[in-house]
């Protein structure tokens, strides 16, 4: 009787271990995320499975043009706070997003405008109140090859710029290449830059140059770094 009894709890053992291992492979199969939209492909393409993970983003945007150096500004971003911090040659603004007044507006419209270029393409898929459209085959303005095409457009209230419009230049890889910026939603560009120099920061792929055609125009990124 006491062996009959043991051989039935081995079973039964057996049963419940099989049965965990079941539920463990089927919570693992649960957060497995397949990218369904164009915008989440192109977000899902540059890592932003890893922006959980950040706790603090630096980064310093710098623009030139001609040759000279024309804006620059240092950038401290902790995320889950929503604290950020300015730094530039002439003044230090510290502030929390959540409660931007009169004193920190002009940073924070600093902060949003370099963070967009900085995460382009996690803004595509964060931003609300936006209308995508999309093209599967057109040719890139700059260097004319076949390329898809995303082309982002912001409604007519909220933020610091609405309605303007954004089309993103990107390969079968879904790495943006170039994109064209549109004030107002206008026909025609008023901007045009590439997207190059490729970085990956602790799991976020960055595209630290923007070149105009010409050159003459470039901004680009220097000391970025994510913390987790």
């Amino acid at each position: 009787m006491k062996k009959y009894i043991a051989v039935l709890s081995i079973v039964a053992l057996t049963l419940s271990c099989n049965e965990n291992s079941k539920t463990a492979s089927q919570d693992e199969a649960e957060v497995i995320f397949t990218p369904t939209t164009e915008a989440e492909k192109i977000a899902y393409a540059n890592g932003i499975e890893n922006w959980d993970n950040v706790t603090q983003l630096d980064f310093t945007f710098n623009v030139d043009r001609g040759g000279n150096t024309v804006a620059k500004r240092s950038w401290s971003w902790k995320p889950k706070q929503n604290e950020v911090t300015m730094t530039t040659t002439s003044d230090t603004v510290t502030y929390n997003r959540a409660s931007v007044d009169s004193t920190s507006m002009a940073a924070d419209q600093g902060f949003i405008n370099d963070k967009y270029w900085l995460l382009a393409p996690y803004q595509i898929l964060w931003d609300e109140g936006t209308t995508i459209t999309v093209n599967d085959s057109v040719m890139s303005p700059l260097s004319r090859k076949r390329s898809h095409k995303l082309t982002l457009l912001y409604g007519d209230e909220g933020g610091y710029t609405p309605g303007d419009a954004y089309d993103f230049y990107y390969g079968d890889d879904y790495r943006i290449t170039e994109w064209v910026f549109r004030k107002a939603n206008a026909s025609e560009p008023s901007m045009i830059t590439t997207f190059e120099g490729y970085e990956d920061i602790n799991g976020l792929q960055i595209a630290t140059d923007h070149k105009s055609e010409d050159g003459s125009f470039s901004l680009y990124f220097t000391d970025v770094k994510a913390y987790n």
